[in-house]
This record gives C-alpha cells, sequence and structure tokens, in this order.
C-alpha cells in the first residue's frame, strides 16, 4: 500500500464508532503488559510527547507519535524498525483513552500489519476498562522527550 494511502486512512479515521471500536483486536492493559513483560509483544505508546513528559510511557513500551515529525512515512518506518520489519510480530498501541489507538490499528493492518491490538482504556481509562495509570501498572519518566 502505497504511503499517500496510509495517510489518507489515518487521516478519514477519525470517526471510527464504538460498535467498530469494539471489533477491533484489543487487549486489556493488563494483558498487554504480561505479554510485553515474557518478550510476546511490543507495547507502541503513540501519543506526543508533551503527553510523555506528563504521565510517563508504560514500562519499556516505544515511544512513536502519531503526530510523527515526518509524517505518516516516518511513523511507518519507526514502527517497522520496533520490530525489526517484521508485519506478523505481536504489537499493541495504546493512547491517552484508546481514541487513537482505534484509528491506527485499521490503518496498519491496511499497511500488512497481522498481529495489532490496541488497549482500548488507554493510559487514563475509558469506557473499556480503568487505563495502565489507574491500574497501577509500571511508568517511567520518557527520557527522549
Amino acid at each position: 500500500m502505497p504511503v499517500y494511502r496510509f495517510l489518507a486512512l489515518l487521516a478519514f479515521s477519525w470517526a471510527v464508532p464504538l460498535a467498530a471500536q469494539n471489533a477491533l483486536p484489543s487487549l486489556s492493559a493488563e494483558d498487554a503488559r504480561a505479554l510485553q513483560e515474557s518478550g510476546e509483544l511490543v507495547l507502541i505508546d503513540i501519543r506526543q510527547p508533551e503527553e510523555w513528559r506528563q504521565t510517563g510511557m508504560p514500562e519499556g513500551s516505544v515511544g512513536i507519535s502519531m503526530a510523527h515529525p515526518e509524517g505518516g512515512q516516518g511513523f511507518l518506518r519507526d514502527v517497522l524498525a520496533a520490530v525489526d520489519g517484521d508485519t506478523d510480530a505481536a504489537i499493541a498501541v495504546i493512547c491517552r483513552t484508546g481514541n487513537r489507538t482505534s484509528q491506527v490499528v485499521p490503518a496498519l493492518q491496511q499497511w500488512g500489519f497481522t498481529r495489532i491490538y490496541h488497549i482500548p482504556e488507554g493510559m487514563l481509562g475509558s469506557r473499556f476498562g480503568a487505563g495502565w495509570i489507574p491500574s497501577g501498572l509500571p511508568v517511567e519518566a520518557c527520557d527522549q522527550c
């Protein structure tokens, strides 16, 4: 899929209905943490650097902002680098409350990622769960922000 098509998917997928969001492959924050700790999953925080500075990032996660300074092409390049180019690697994406991840997952699926999950409760919680931070899951300061 050309990069311009991926950018279009991101641009126009902002209005994913809740029913569609429920249908996306998802993991709870606790399940994502357990898989990450066992080395079975790469956790990517897609929020912006100012958000990473405010709350910290999930311990051991990779920060790749959805609002990448190099646009969609830079975002894709960095996601591929995080999984050593393996589009079959298990990846979970997290944001503040699950809205942005519900936009990114379908776009990455269209790009060819086969095991991409979103964490619908996000870092702070949503109607889908308590959230990473309220659940007491570990966070670390963002050294790169």
